[in-house]
């Protein structure tokens, strides 16, 4: 294959459906092309060459999917977090060299001010009829931009940055074109599916499973403006979608809403997908049997252009508490000596493929430290099993260590989520004068239990020294914008360290 995103822009029929905007536009795989061309065209009359990285501020609807492309094709893409404060703003900006910065009209005023004073600012608009419009103070009319090649740099990422400062990640047009074919793969995506993206646009699982897999299928991408869990039923049900992808974080928010019967809409769904954070056995089984589709969990991070792993489509075996086997690239378990383990020993999990990374960017030593014998290091524990399938146990650095004794804060998690009780569970460690650290948990409830009884339900599923001392009856964890759970987070915000 041709490995750019505009070969997989162009693999759909001229005529069909490639975006539906709930309420407002329809945009043909025809009129998509035009508007990402004349776009790009519009940036490089902006100033934009090849390799220089637009920043993209904008909410999830056509205008952001049209300006990613856009701005691949120009030069390079940049989406940052609408919700971003001036201060956010101003370091990624700044950390992603960005070259201009496009807001929609009127709009993402905090990013305005963080500009600095260099940049290119570029407003962006959608008129009635669909069309994304684009308006810059610092450029001429439009001109005619050079095509990308497969190396040259396509889309700009951080890191979340659970340990440490956000790392820069630039993936290449063949990165995302061979992601793109393996998630369509993986999923057997036909130019009928209509994939329902809840996910945000200015991150990798929203912008790659949700919208380019859907394009090189040739199906169509249902763009609401936000996920909704009010509102998510009655959007499906009225665009027939037949898959969508999101993290355990919203799985959970429609089952809270569910009573139990199967939603309409559910009917049309060929498969639920699950990615970005673990997803619980208990979650995956409430998911089918409340929705009547197969859930399959996947194993995605932007150093991979997302996808990694998933678990098989029907009649394949997919596996509660597995992220199922690698799809398109190799995956290892590798000791910290860098020698690859056999299956059914536990290491951390390492990687390699087309999808994959070739270095962060001006980051010597993070590139170090991740690339060993040509295998790049997730900072994930796992083991896989003899038939290739892969059980993560959490991140190597948020491993609990009580007294020389690892214990992996998953498995805390599930238990707690088998209590009727609990809605959500999250274990961290915290600062022990004796054990280094010891056990402690958060969880949200949808029913009457107190911290007494969690931990003596706790006590007769786990060893000792991993029951919980301490749990935290709290309303809300504190997540990510797109969902996460960082663990640290968690321990700072209800156990801060004296």
């Amino acid at each position: 294959m041709t490995a750019t995103l505009d070969y997989v822009l162009q693999r759909g029929d001229p005529d069909a459906t490639a975006i539906v905007v709930p309420g407002g536009a329809h945009v043909t795989y025809a009129r998509l092309r035009e508007q990402v061309e004349a776009c790009a065209d519009a940036l490089a009359g902006a100033g934009i060459r090849r390799g220089d990285r637009v920043a993209l501020v904008l909410p999830n609807g056509l205008e952001s999917i049209v300006l990613f492309l856009a701005a691949a094709s120009a030069g390079a893409a940049a989406p940052l977090n609408p919700t971003y404060k001036e201060s956010e703003f101003r370091f990624y900006l700044e950390d992603t060299d960005a070259r201009a910065l496009v807001v929609p009209r009127g709009g993402a005023e905090a990013a305005r001010k963080a500009m600095p004073e260099q940049v290119v600012l570029i407003e962006a608009s959608v008129d009635g009829s669909g069309r994304v419009a684009l308006k810059s103070d610092g450029g001429g009319a439009p001109r005619s931009h050079d095509a990308p090649g497969p190396d040259d740099e396509a889309l700009v990422l951080h890191t979340s940055g659970t340990t440490s400062r956000p790392k820069l990640v630039p993936l290449r047009q063949r990165n995302l074109a061979f992601s793109a074919e393996n998630i369509a793969r993986t999923y057997k995506l036909m130019p009928i599916d209509v994939a329902m993206c809840v996910m945000p646009l200015f991150h990798i699982h929203g912008l790659m499973a949700s919208t380019m897999a859907t394009f090189y299928s040739g199906g169509t991408v249902v763009v609401p403006p936000a996920f909704d869990a009010m509102t998510f039923w009655p959007v499906v049900a009225s665009h027939r979608a037949t898959w969508y992808s999101a993290v355990p974080t919203m799985h959970q928010m429609l089952l809270l809403r569910n009573r139990g019967e199967r939603p309409v809409g559910a009917e049309n769904l060929r498969f639920i997908r699950s990615s970005s954070s673990a997803l619980s056995g208990e979650t995956m089984h409430q998911l089918e049997s409340r929705f009547g589709a197969p859930v399959l969990e996947a194993y995605g991070m932007t150093e991979a252009s997302h996808q990694m792993a998933s678990n098989p489509l029907p009649p394949g075996d997919r596996r509660p508490g597995s992220v199922g086997r690698a799809t398109g690239i190799k995956i290892g378990v590798m000791d910290e000596a860098g020698s690859l383990l056999a299956a059914g020993a536990q290491g951390e999990v390492v990687i390699q493929g087309p999808s994959v990374i070739d270095a962060y960017a001006n980051n010597p030593e993070a590139n170090e430290k991740s690339f060993t014998g040509g295998w790049f290091r997730t900072g994930d524990q796992g083991v896989l099993d003899s038939g290739g399938y892969l059980g993560l146990v959490g991140r190597l650095k948020e491993m609990i260590n009580r007294g020389g004794e690892k214990i992996a804060p998953r498995e805390i998690d599930d238990v707690l989520l088998q209590h009727p009780s609990v809605a959500e569970a999250v274990a961290f460690g915290v600062p022990h004068s004796g054990w280094g650290e010891e056990v402690a948990a958060a969880v949200v409830l949808e029913g009457d239990a107190t911290e007494k009884e969690l931990i003596a339900f706790a006590r007769e599923r786990l060893a000792d020294h991993k029951v919980p001392r301490k749990i935290f009856v709290v309303a809300q964890i504190p997540r990510t914008p797109t969902g996460k759970i960082q663990r640290r987070t968690v321990a700072e915000t209800f156990a801060p360290k004296p």
